[in-house]
């Protein structure tokens, strides 16, 4: 299966109401802080919102919601990767993604033949303090050459104006947050970022 170039994530089913219908085929639900009661109800709703829109839908983090709501896909960071049941999750047949940061992440991911592969931050992101370093577009090219035929998702910092050289460095998706959800103008957004990804 050959997974969008455009990787949007979102915090709301809100969102992808709005998003899907725009063309949108790859996003991911990412909800930090929620009742559990209120997280599924969200999964629910986005699962049934891709279903009709022909869209993948990505869970993140929440890998027991998304695996008996019966998701097709979840993404886990490293602190996830410590406390999900990868044996369940791979014995479901749930598709995953994994977010890594640095050699040590990306030897441990490997191990484990994720779906794809996220590398950030690729430039510096204003969504969430972080530890790393900017990988850059050398960084990019690296990870490629390393992941092999595992699909490179490329995310922090990520616009438009950025995304075809993270993609001629190496990346086979582009991610991306709040370049759309900070925008005057989300929808237009969205369009311009379909344009350069399509």
């Amino acid at each position: 299966m050959t997974l969008d170039r455009f990787y949007p994530i979102f915090d709301s089913a809100d969102w992808l109401r709005r998003m899907l219908p725009l063309g949108v085929k790859l996003v991911q639900l990412r909800i930090k802080d929620a009742a559990p009661e209120t997280i599924r109800a969200e999964i629910a709703l986005s699962r049934d919102l891709c279903r009709q829109h022909g869209a993948v839908l990505v869970v993140n983090d929440h890998w027991q919601a998304a695996l008996d709501l019966g998701c097709d896909w979840i993404h886990l960071g490293q602190e996830d990767l410590d406390v999900a049941d990868l044996p369940a999750i791979r014995k479901a047949g749930l598709r995953l993604g994994v977010s890594t940061h640095d050699d040590d992440e990306l030897e441990r991911v490997l191990a484990m033949a994720p779906d794809y592969v996220a590398l950030g931050p690729v430039y510096p992101t204003i969504l969430k303090k972080m530890k790393w370093h900017q990988q850059g577009l050398p960084g990019v090219t690296e990870w490629k050459a390393r992941v092999g035929d595992t699909p490179l998702v490329g995310i922090g910092g990520m616009s438009v104006e950025r995304a075809p050289g993270v993609f001629d460095a190496g990346a086979d998706i582009v991610s991306v947050v709040t370049d759309i959800t900070l925008n005057a103008d989300p929808e237009a957004r969205v369009r311009a970022w379909l344009a350069v990804t399509r």
